[in-house]
């Protein structure tokens, strides 16, 4: 160990000593401007700090150009590195010649005005820059593939749209001038032509069952003026007390009776609502999907038929096939709604009928025990459907709702 530590020693005075001779210019900040290259001094460096002797980590060479061994503490025991370099220390000393020299040896740039702490702050921001630039890129890409899905979702649908609107308008005016078959189902047709009919002269019986509604509710109400007259005038005329009296009474029982043929009018005219504006417009509604899906399935069946009477090429065929598929798609859609026609027009006459047997009914008997003046048979008839009379004044607004 002592040999080697003498052989070191001596190389490094040897190293030294040239060094020493050599004009090395240094520029303000302590770094060599320029220094001329020597084969022989580089291997003679990298030969010291190959055989150099095992320091402790937290010792250091000391003297200019260490020409001797003060401060070096033998350490044979300790297994490691030839040299440790500590390069957060080095930058917080004013390096010397012969140290900035050392550390060029080893490869090592040092900024003098750098610090440790400011390199690592640098290194940091710029990997974070990095980081942030590569999620900004990620985050705009990941919104411009979305948008472009978007874009061609809608495309896609507005040509599906435009071919299927063009095939339909086609097919229309082919029917319209002769041109082009038709399915039909006679049967089916038949059915909905009598349900629109019935539809028609439905909303007849309720128009004119809303004037009579609201003639007989201006007489009602006129006769409730004229009996308060009578009363006011038999009070206010004795010799006439008595005439304006029963007149009076005449007209408030007329006006009672009035009110609950009212009630039960109203009732009836509910019920044709809800009949004709609500359970056939269902079915008609229906109907008219039905009638729309016909029309799609005749153009796509007319499509298909052109194309097979057109050639069998490679790109005909794949056509055809395609349409095939179409085809198929309306022709199940037509034949899942036809079958919904088909059981809402049963249900519709079925129903048809129990409500009008009952409205009809309870018209008839209203009417006839009101200018029977049957008001017994009148009230019965009202207890019988279910028919509960409003209180008077119960459709005007409170006080507060006034207010």
């Amino acid at each position: 160990m002592h040999s080697i530590f003498m052989q070191s020693s001596s190389m490094a005075d040897s190293i030294m000593s040239r060094a020493a001779t050599m004009e090395i210019p240094i520029n303000s900040n302590g770094d060599s401007r320029t220094i001329p290259e020597d084969d022989g001094l580089e291997q003679d460096l990298q030969q010291v700090m190959v055989s150099g002797p095992n320091l402790n980590e937290t010792s250091i060479v000391s003297g200019g150009y260490g020409g001797t061994a003060e401060g070096i503490i033998p350490t044979s025991s300790i297994k490691g590195p030839a040299i440790h370099f500590n390069a957060d220390f080095l930058p917080r000393r004013i390096p010397a010649p012969g140290q900035d020299l050392r550390l060029k040896a080893r490869g090592v740039n040092i900024v003098p005005s750098q610090s440790a702490a400011s390199r690592i702050a640098s290194q940091s921001e710029d990997i974070s820059g990095s980081n942030m630039h590569h999620s900004g890129s990620n985050q705009s890409g990941m919104a411009e593939e979305a948008t472009r899905g978007i874009a061609v979702e809608k495309f896609d649908i507005m040509k599906k749209w435009g071919l299927n609107t063009y095939k339909c308008t086609k097919q229309l005016i082919s029917e319209r001038f002769g041109r082009g078959s038709r399915t039909v189902d006679l049967e089916l047709e038949a059915q909905i032509e009598v349900l629109r009919d019935t539809k028609r002269k439905y909303e007849n019986v309720l128009r004119l069952a809303r004037a009579l509604t609201n003639h007989f509710y201006s007489m009602v109400q006129t006769q409730h003026a004229l009996g308060d007259t009578f009363a006011d005038l038999s009070q206010k005329s004795p010799e006439l007390r008595d005439e304006f009296g029963y007149n009076a009474e005449t007209q408030k029982l007329l006006c009672k009776n009035g009110e609950t043929l009212l009630g039960a009018i109203n009732f009836f005219v509910s019920s044709i609502n809800t009949l004709v504006n609500k359970t056939m417009a269902d079915t008609l509604w229906t109907i008219k999907l039905y009638e729309n899906a016909r029309l799609e399935y005749d153009a796509y069946r007319a499509d298909l038929e052109e194309l097979n009477l057109g050639p069998r090429d490679a790109v005909t065929m794949a056509r055809i096939e395609g349409a095939q598929e179409e085809y198929q798609a309306q022709k199940d859609k037509y034949e899942r709604l036809r079958s919904d026609v088909t059981i809402k027009l049963k249900f519709l006459e079925e129903n048809k009928v129990k409500v009008m047997h009952k409205q009809l009914l309870l018209f008839h008997n209203a009417i006839s025990a009101y200018f029977a003046g049957n008001q017994q048979q009148l009230e019965q008839t009202l207890k019988q459907f279910n028919i509960k009379l409003k209180p008077p004044g119960d459709d005007k607004p409170s006080w507060l709702e006034e207010q």
